[in-house]
């Protein structure tokens, strides 16, 4: 269900809901029809209007869930039906999920370079209060002299600036892409100016939690990567406001939030993490690296949807460098492993071809033999599985709305010491871009940026082209107009179908022109380098006191 009218009114009651939706269907059938569009289409905002403070933690086994999804995973049967959370112009609007940011708003270098952060890092001495308690990288929580709460996080022994790099460099990037981000820190740490509170406690392999001492900092520092100075290089992350959940998977709702009505597998901004994670190679999707808090808007309680740790990316992670068939395949794939079997190991997969530079910060992360459409995570979630074209084109189109310069700064907040490693890993990721753009892009008709002037004249633009990575229709465009009666969904031909060689079309004569009227147009591309570009994409117009709004855009249909 898209973001209309008819899916605002969400309840807790399942059998009031029903009661609304039955007497709903019967008076539009009796009606002739239902509204299409409503006077506030598109909405801007996903509707979240429950009071979901009654959330409650619950934990997620990690081991069934990675399981679920690698071996019983439902989607992968199911039909590739249309994302469920699209407003009526074929858009993610914002939401406690995702904040529409690069394509929508007109963010700079500047901005892509600050990322999430909001305010200066942790202040004076910090004061453990915990050791860290989930994941690979040694670190711990710590309060500073403001009281301000900050996880802090390690570099590997051995892996100077691996961690911390790549923590730094993904926040950036994915909070510019439209996800909730922690706000990151590179800090410097020495041992001598750490506190420990007298509440902090330890839990030993005896099993048996006491008071953490010096000693036991002592245990965690030794995991983590000693400079030479003695001091510590680390990723301080702001405590998140509000009420900490847990994390969310990527199918299914959270049972306890009233405003959790789609299913997550059928969320775009999750489908489309095929795409953003094959760009920055975001192996490792799991519930275990998001985070879900309780937040207070307009007087409810929210819940907030965090990409908490978007650490596993580029070439290395908490550990170390990635596994060479890490981004090419799944933990587990019976072909290629028979195949390998079989042959004696004369079977070959690109990834046994890829050449890797030897930048310990960056890890085995390149551009070379890299192909978007073949890309796999460790696991994949049922979002992964459902995405369709539609969704691939829509992450695509933000990908490419990095320019060189944003993703360069992006890479600098990693504060690599070695301009060289620095570099190569923002050169990967602007070939790996234009892979992104050049796969997904041409794969669906890439018509965007729809309006028509007052004089009846239709504009456009072409994605694909107008990012390089595709050829402009031999023989033009094609459009059709309708007169479209929102009330009944019927639409009647207006003139003949136009052809143009431009990205423009003078509407035929007898366009509506009282204020409410709607106008249909389907577009498409004549003699295209891709036979998907016949498929029409379908516009709507509605007439108002200011001129023509652009109302509805359906790309695909809604199954395929």
């Amino acid at each position: 269900m898209r973001l209309t009218r008819s899916s605002r009114s969400a309840s807790t009651l399942l059998v009031f809901a029903c009661a609304i939706a039955f007497v709903a269907t019967a008076i539009g059938t009796l009606a002739g029809g239902t509204r299409k569009f409503f006077d506030d289409d598109p909405i801007p905002r996903e509707p979240e209007t429950q009071d979901a403070s009654g959330a409650t933690p619950y934990d997620i086994n990690l081991i069934w869930d990675l399981s679920y999804n690698l071996f019983a995973n439902p989607a992968r049967n199911q039909p590739k039906i249309r994302a469920k959370n699209l407003n009526t112009i074929d858009e993610v609007a914002d939401s406690s999920w995702f904040v529409n940011r690069i394509l929508s708003q007109p963010l700079n270098v500047e901005d892509v370079g600050r990322g999430p952060v909001t305010g200066p890092g942790p202040a004076g001495r910090l004061t453990i209060i915990a050791p860290k308690s989930a994941g690979a990288a040694p670190g711990f929580l710590a309060r500073d002299e403001r009281g301000s709460l900050w996880f802090v996080s390690f570099d590997a022994k051995g892996q100077p600036e691996g961690a911390t790099s790549v923590i730094m460099v993904a926040n950036k990037l994915f909070w510019a892409l439209g996800y909730w981000q922690v706000e990151n820190h590179l800090i410097v740490i020495r041992p001598d100016e750490l506190a420990i509170a007298d509440t902090a406690k330890w839990k030993p392999p005896s099993g048996k939690r006491r008071r953490m001492h010096r000693s036991d900092l002592a245990e965690v520092l030794r995991r983590a990567h000693r400079r030479a100075d003695g001091s510590y290089r680390a990723v301080a992350a702001r405590g998140l406001p509000g009420k900490i959940l847990e994390g969310f998977q990527y199918y299914g709702t959270r049972p306890d939030d009233p405003n959790d009505l789609v299913p997550h597998e059928h969320r775009r901004e999750l489908r489309a993490l095929k795409v953003f994670g094959a760009w920055t190679n975001l192996v490792d999707m799991k519930a275990g690296n998001t985070l879900d808090t309780v937040v207070q808007e307009n007087g409810r309680g929210i819940v907030r949807h965090y990409l908490q740790d978007v650490g596993s990316t580029f070439g290395i992670g908490a550990n170390g460098p990635r596994d060479y068939d890490e981004g090419w395949e799944h933990l587990y794939e019976g072909d290629p492993m028979w195949k390998r079997l079989v042959s004696a190991g004369f079977y070959l997969r690109p990834w046994q071809k890829a050449d890797y530079p030897d930048y310990p910060a960056v890890g085995r992360f390149e551009a070379e033999q890299f192909d978007p459409r073949e890309w796999k995570p460790r696991v994949p979630t049922a979002a992964f599985l459902m995405s369709r074209a539609d969704d691939e084109f829509w992450a695509a189109r933000r990908v490419m709305a990095f320019s060189d310069e944003m993703i360069r700064a992006a890479v600098r907040a990693g504060g690599f010491s070695d301009p060289a490693a620095e570099k190569y890993l923002g050169d990967v990721l602007l070939e790996r871009r234009d892979k992104i753009g050049k796969a997904f892009l041409p794969a669906v008709n890439p018509l965007v940026d729809f309006a028509l002037d007052d004089a009846g004249v239709l504009t456009f633009d072409n994605a694909a082209v107008r990012a390089g990575v595709a050829e402009a229709p031999r023989a033009g465009y094609q459009a059709s107009w309708f007169a479209f009666d929102n009330a009944t969904g019927q639409a009647r031909p207006i003139g003949e179908t136009g052809r143009s060689p431009a990205l423009r079309f003078q509407a035929p004569a007898g366009l509506p022109g009282e204020t409410g009227a709607y106008v249909k147009v389907q577009v498409s591309a004549i003699d295209p380098p891709d036979p998907s570009w016949t498929t029409p994409v379908e516009v709507y117009f509605r007439r108002q006191a200011g001129g023509w709004k652009l109302v509805g855009l359906e790309r695909l249909p809604d199954a395929l």
